[in-house]
């Protein structure tokens, strides 16, 4: 029941974020003077509408999007009588641009709204503790059981008996080396003797060789993603992230930009990359091992939305909705036609050549002729449905998993 809740709450999350972004356009365009004539969240067949002043609001059926109407996009668009002068192509070029900014700067801010609910109802990642720092020298327990609990146990484990300290800082595992605490659990727990590790205690690096014991555990197998018994090396260390930093309402502003400057950072990698996942995401569909920074579909972060619920883990439930709008956001700004980065362009091009024309004693161009554009257009828009579906695809087929 909480999967189902959580997919339905992400799903209104999506819901929410595309109608935000419309209603971005829709608000700049009427508070600059243009016309807007309808507003609506979805597509195909509508299931209601009604009319508030010269704009109609509506919902339609297909779940996948929204459009706002605005009297005179482009050149082309056939206009009333009264809507000539209050045509967009028309307005000025800041105009133009503030309305095509103002649904990507919907999703910038109700990104950096939800980012600034996690600092301060979570708080942040501590950035200066190292998070290969040991956190405690324990015994070593040699069994475990299936739901984690280990086996009581008792005195100094190989850890403490090398001389290890709680707060040392393992830099290497047999001479690789560690940048995480996982890194440091597998090289350990794959290791058969003995291990050297080297450690920067208070800023001195020492190397210690630590004694490998050989307990029973509950792993999951990467592969398949089931838990199985299984003997490993321990030396009877504790360790991981250190705990996140709070924040009151204050303090949590600025690290809420710090934070949003590593999402954004994040998300310029993902846009960058996102034609080389192409093969990866098509091999996983037949077989192959779907990775974590594949891209998936709204359906796939629905379902993530929903175990995330189920485990009463919130933190990725905000977090994923925080970025999926930064990366609606940011991906409306590449400057390809059907996108607002498109229009933007355009518009730009326009004023740009209008200078030149009117250093030259010209009047202004013509504007732009859409239907010129359109193959170029209706190419992103193929290719665009292309990868959606693929995405769809591969969520259902072979989905992200986050949890094991």
């Amino acid at each position: 029941m909480a999967f189902a809740i959580g997919v339905v709450l992400f799903a209104v999350g999506i819901g929410v974020s595309i109608a935000l972004h419309e209603a971005g356009h829709m608000w700049t365009a009427k508070a600059l003077g243009m016309k807007v004539r309808r507003y609506y969240i979805g597509f195909g067949p509508k299931i209601f509408s009604f009319r508030r002043g010269e704009t109609e609001y509506g919902l339609k059926a297909i779940p996948a999007g929204g459009f706002c109407d605005i009297a005179g996009m482009t050149a082309i668009d056939e206009l009333a009588p009264d809507e000539v002068e209050r045509a967009m192509y028309r307005q000025k070029t800041w105009k133009r641009i503030v309305v095509m900014v103002g649904g990507i700067a919907m999703n910038f801010v109700l990104g950096i709204v939800l980012v600034y609910t996690l600092v301060l109802g979570w708080g942040t990642p501590d950035r200066v503790t190292p998070t290969t720092t040991v956190q405690g020298v324990v015994c070593v327990s040699t069994t475990q059981t299936e739901d984690g609990e280990l086996a009581p146990c008792s005195g100094d484990g190989p850890a403490a008996a090398a001389g290890l300290q709680t707060d040392d800082i393992i830099t290497a595992v047999n001479g690789e080396p560690t940048e995480v605490w996982s890194e440091v659990v597998l090289a350990i727990r794959d290791s058969t003797g003995s291990v050297e590790l080297t450690v920067d205690r208070d800023g001195v690096s020492q190397t210690l060789d630590v004694p490998i014991l050989q307990v029973q555990r509950y792993v999951i197998d990467p592969d398949t993603g089931a838990k199985e018994s299984t003997t490993v090396g321990a030396v009877g260390i504790t360790g991981g992230p250190p705990p996140n930093i709070m924040y009151n309402p204050i303090e949590a502003v600025p690290e809420t930009f710090v934070f949003t400057g590593d999402i954004f950072v994040q998300t310029g990698k993902a846009l960058v990359q996102l034609p080389t996942k192409v093969q990866a995401l098509w091999e996983s569909i037949f077989g192959g091992e779907r990775g974590l920074d594949t891209p998936m579909s709204v359906v796939g972060a629905s379902v993530i939305g929903g175990q995330a619920v189920e485990r009463d883990d919130l933190v990725t439930f905000v977090g994923l909705l925080a970025s999926l709008n930064f990366f609606l956001g940011a991906f409306n700004i590449v400057p390809l036609l059907p996108l607002d980065g498109g229009h933007i362009a355009v518009t730009i091009y326009e004023r740009i050549r209008n200078i030149f024309r009117n250093r030259r004693g010209l009047p202004d161009g013509a504007p732009v002729n859409y239907m010129k554009l359109m193959p170029v257009t209706y190419v992103v828009i193929i290719v665009f449905i292309g990868f959606s579906l693929l995405t769809l695809t591969a969520d259902i087929v072979n989905p992200i998993q986050i949890y094991q």
